[in-house]
């Protein structure tokens, strides 16, 4: 007598509501979020933070095991924390070809499950990571340099929005079809002719996450869930410098898909050591059909150009931009903008960069303003915000590596530096290279070939305009040659909000107006906030919407002729 297996867990019946919730604040687009952003016990239990930190440590030094994963041999340890010391975990190893063989053969079965199916697993997995987010926020923490509630929030609760965000989308656009339709078509003669039709969403194939350094997880679970849910398996390529976050989440992910009775192939690690590069050749692979990348302009500009079989999804970098006209509230102006310009010290790819003034002053609350008078004031209200040492470390986290630094001392040079960067020392983390923002004075027709250019890290311009209508010209044409992925408007008046607004519709960039409170244009909110925008240069996918997932699957349907339908007179 046969015995049945092991009953696999139904993850979909689970989480049927929350993910109904989730399609509905895509459409609302009002606040909501699942997952507390607040590392606090009474959210997350008294040992959770022990427990995570615990986690963390007993990672350090040894080989990062991940059962049953493709490959052999192991990556070298390379990551170094960003705050003084070497993490010493090694990787398993797999090339290219064998990730992509591994993935290929795990397709199968995660292909024909429904997408009911694929999304309750992709919820199930964003739920274990919840729950791991102590032990990713110090991961994240010590791969990335963001201060550590940063590390907790952006690494792990605000991920974890914005992956199930794309879970959401890709469940709904797969549903938009029914799964079975009678087609009938009356004839003038005799009976209509009828078919029975199906229509199965199919994944496009093996898709490669290629995640960048700074925002591991908050950059990388949109593309890893799309994917996942449209039916299509992932190979995770890692940062080589920070590796660590998202080898947790494939530890996840692959414990759910076995306990789903899937092969945990569907996820996969590709982590390189020190001095490999294998993203080209995984990105151009023929059998790879979807690339995610975040980085650097140059990789995204390449990958866009040579991964020709593959639907490719790039965030590069940008010129955002702020545009000073007005302002009623002049001392609010000054602080957010100094707090946006200081957070994880400028390391951020939403950080402002290019400020435009009147040069010969605009109106504020306090009186008229003049641009150099403006930059002055911005240098006071940062020296202000990280006068202590304490929360300047708190808010300026730790500098990612040797490339920010060297961009840090090259724009002292173009301009007149109006506030000098200033080394930091860490109390708690002696090792740690801290550095605040520097601001330097540019003028519009003089210094193009300085503000034209990205320059990633605390640095920004204050930039002598002719007038606002010179700003906003500055403004659109900058963007739309070079991107942007944010940008600001300062004015009390409604004639510049609207030109503003048309501007920014021009160039293909999300606008933020009159900031001067607890919102900041480095912040972006899942299932509320649209991040990228296809529309300029920076980004070819806005983090999430429609087009984000729907590329990454197909509907695919078969038809036969229906059976005659039975009439009385057969009885």
């Amino acid at each position: 007598m046969s015995h049945p297996g092991p009953r696999r867990p139904d993850f979909f019946l689970h989480h049927d509501e929350l993910l109904g919730r989730a399609v509905a604040a895509t459409a609302d687009r009002g606040h909501w979020s699942p997952y507390v952003e607040t590392p606090s016990p009474s959210a997350y239990g008294t040992e959770a933070p022990a427990r995570g930190e615990a986690a963390f440590k007993a990672l350090l030094g040894k080989l990062f095991e991940l059962e049953g994963h493709p490959g052999s041999g192991t990556v070298p340890a390379g990551e170094i924390s960003p705050y003084g010391f070497e993490l010493g975990i090694s990787y398993p190893r797999v090339t290219p070809g064998q990730a992509v063989a591994a993935a290929e053969a795990a397709a199968t079965g995660w292909r024909a499950a429904s997408p009911d199916t694929r999304a309750g697993v992709a919820a199930e997995i964003l739920s274990r990571l919840n729950e791991a987010s102590f032990e990713i926020a110090h991961a994240v923490q010590h791969t990335t340099g963001q201060p550590f509630l940063m590390a907790f929030q952006a690494g792990g609760p605000h991920a974890q929005d914005r992956g199930l965000e794309a879970v959401a989308y890709a469940w709904s656009e797969q549903r938009r079809h029914p799964a079975a339709a009678r087609w009938s078509k009356p004839q003038r003669k005799g009976g209509p002719l009828a078919l029975d039709k199906t229509f199965t969403p199919v994944g496009r194939g093996v898709a490669v996450l290629i995640a960048c350094n700074t925002f591991p997880t908050w950059n990388g679970y949109p593309g890893l869930f799309a994917s996942l849910v449209t039916g299509n398996p992932v190979i995770v390529k890692p940062h080589r410098r920070a590796v660590l976050p998202l080898a947790i989440t494939v530890r996840i992910a692959r414990a759910v898909l076995a306990e789903a009775g899937f092969d945990p192939d569907v996820v996969i690690l590709a982590a390189e050591g020190p001095q490999e590069r294998t993203a080209p050749a995984l990105a151009t692979h023929p059998s790879v059909r979807i690339v995610d990348f975040t980085g650097s302009t140059e990789f995204g500009d390449w990958l866009e150009a040579n991964a020709r079989q593959a639907l490719v999804f790039t965030e590069k970098a940008g010129l955002n931009t702020v545009v000073v006209d007005s302002t009623d509230d002049y001392a609010g102006l000054l602080g957010n903008l100094a707090f946006s310009l200081s957070l994880y010290s400028g390391q951020m790819c939403t950080t402002p960069q290019n400020i435009l003034v009147p040069r010969d002053g605009f109106a504020t609350d306090q009186g008229p303003c003049t641009a150099d008078e403006f930059a002055a004031d911005l240098a006071g209200a940062i020296d202000r915000l990280l006068g202590d040492p304490a929360r300047a470390a708190g808010t300026l986290g730790a500098i990612v590596g040797e490339g920010v630094l060297r961009r840090l001392e090259e724009a002292a040079g173009p301009g007149r530096t109006v506030r000098e960067p200033r080394a930091v020392e860490h109390p708690e983390h002696p090792g740690a290279i801290v550095r605040t923002p520097l601001v330097a004075r540019l003028e519009a027709d003089r210094d193009e070939k300085t503000y034209t250019r990205e320059w990633f890290g605390p640095v920004s311009f204050v930039i002598g305009t002719d007038s606002t209508e010179h700003s906003l010209r500055i403004f659109r044409e900058t963007v739309r040659t070079y991107g942007a992925l944010t940008a600001a408007v300062h004015s009390t008046s409604e004639a510049v909000l609207d030109a503003t607004e048309a501007a920014a519709l021009q160039a293909g960039v999300h606008l933020s107006e009159n900031l001067t409170g607890g919102v900041f244009v480095n912040q972006s909110a899942a299932f509320s906030d649209f991040h990228g925008s296809a529309a300029n240069p920076a980004a070819t996918a806005t983090l999430s919407d429609p087009a984000f997932v729907t590329g990454r699957f197909v509907t695919l349907q078969s038809r036969r002729p229906a059976p005659a339908e039975r009439s009385s007179t057969d009885v």
